[in-house]
């Protein structure tokens, strides 16, 4: 069903691929309206994966991916599909091809990618909840720049079929909101979990994740550490990566891009589509990345996975700031963006992800009037569980 496209002041929705689908009406998530990131199959409408190119080689679906026909079977209305970043391969939100959403927040500033549109739509109050993926932070550093809720699920825990393969040992669905309630609601259809089955008793406060940000950043954070102290019990500091961030962050570099050309080499080399800034540099060091590297860089990952499974026991929280700073200004110098924005964002974000585990992020506090996200991670499967705990966070038990 192709309506009119909604009413988009901030840019949040895809055009020439525009589709909106009216949901059953009955379930808990009648009445309300959602938007889903343009890497999910909608039958009717063409995938556009954030490249005309990719629009233009591609016909239309024929079967909507599960995680957004969920939704819809809960009763709710898809109003559009949003932007994202090209091919996905980005965090700063910014489309050489279709522009930027505008950050509610400050239009001088990136709202954050891949899962860009559907964070500003949320963010923007454009519907009342979006569906986006994560791989490398897709849908943790928008939360986080945007002021909303957002979740990695456990890597595995939503089925992706119908959503584009990018790097699949990574790819999560996940979504956004701007209550924990709603946060929640979407996890009772979404996770087919009536309620939490884990309970935290033990607080980990990640110190080389607190490390990474500006002492500024790290002042803003802190005050929200301090209820969850008080909420948790005693803090336990504890560095997670003894050979460093920096080392654990290209490992998940070198294995993303190893994936990302396995899923993507074929169809660019056919196509030799326009890439912009960024994406364009991206694209071709993923192309230089071999098996032999490929396979050291995995059995470094089979360590770290090892690593966080001793660390999260099945009653730990680890608690880290999702992003390093606030939002970046837009239209930054490349170089600017790969060292000062990326790398440091990657050494935050990698930790969940190298690991395949959930984390939220909550958008409890601020710096300079701009939010920063506050995150917590958790073992395989405890989801639920940590968007209770962010419920009991930020809005009380």
């Amino acid at each position: 069903m192709n309506w009119t496209l909604p009413n988009d002041p901030f840019g949040a929705f895809c055009r020439g691929n525009h589709i909106a689908t009216e949901g059953s009406g009955k379930g808990p998530l009648s009445g309300l309206t959602f938007a889903a990131k343009d890497v999910f199959a909608i039958a009717g409408s063409i995938t556009g994966f954030g490249h005309p190119e990719w629009l233009r080689t591609h016909t239309a679906e024929t079967v909507t991916a599960s995680a957004v026909q969920r939704i819809l079977d809960a009763g709710a209305t898809l109003a559009g599909k949003t932007l994202t970043d090209e091919l996905t391969y980005s965090l700063t939100g910014e489309n050489h091809h279709y522009g930027t959403p505008r950050n509610p927040h400050d239009a001088a500033r990136v709202p954050g990618g891949s899962s860009s549109g559907s964070a500003v739509a949320v963010a923007a109050a454009l519907v009342d909840f979006s569906l986006g993926s994560d791989c490398g932070g897709s849908v943790r550093v928008p939360a986080s720049y945007c002021g909303v809720f957002g979740i990695r699920t456990t890597h595995g825990r939503i089925p992706l079929d119908g959503a584009v393969p990018f790097a699949p040992s990574f790819d999560c669905v996940g979504w956004f909101a701007r209550s924990a309630d709603m946060m929640l609601k979407v996890a009772k259809v979404l996770l087919d979990e009536p309620a939490p089955t884990a309970r935290f008793n033990r607080f980990i406060l990640c110190v080389d994740g607190f490390a990474t940000p500006s002492r500024d950043i790290q002042e803003a954070l802190m005050p929200n550490v301090a209820r969850m102290e008080r909420i948790l019990g005693s803090v336990e500091p504890v560095t997670i990566a003894a050979d460093g961030l920096d080392a654990w962050s290209e490992t998940f570099r070198i294995i993303q891009a190893f994936e990302i050309w396995q899923s993507l080499g074929d169809w660019i080399r056919a196509n030799n589509p326009e890439f912009g800034p960024g994406v364009r540099e991206r694209m071709a060091r993923a192309a230089t990345i071999d098996q032999e590297a490929a396979d050291s860089a995995r059995a470094h990952r089979n360590a770290i996975a090892a690593r966080m499974d001793a660390v999260l026991t099945p009653e730990s929280v680890l608690c880290l700031p999702t992003a390093p700073r606030t939002a970046p200004h837009r239209g930054l110098p490349t170089d600017d963006v790969e060292v000062a924005f990326r790398h440091q964002a990657m050494n935050l974000s990698c930790i969940a992800g190298l690991a395949g585990l959930p984390q939220v992020s909550m958008p409890i506090a601020a710096h300079d009037g701009l939010p920063i996200g506050l995150s917590l991670v958790g073992p395989k499967g405890s989801d639920m569980a940590l968007l209770r705990l962010a419920k009991i966070v930020c809005e009380g038990p």
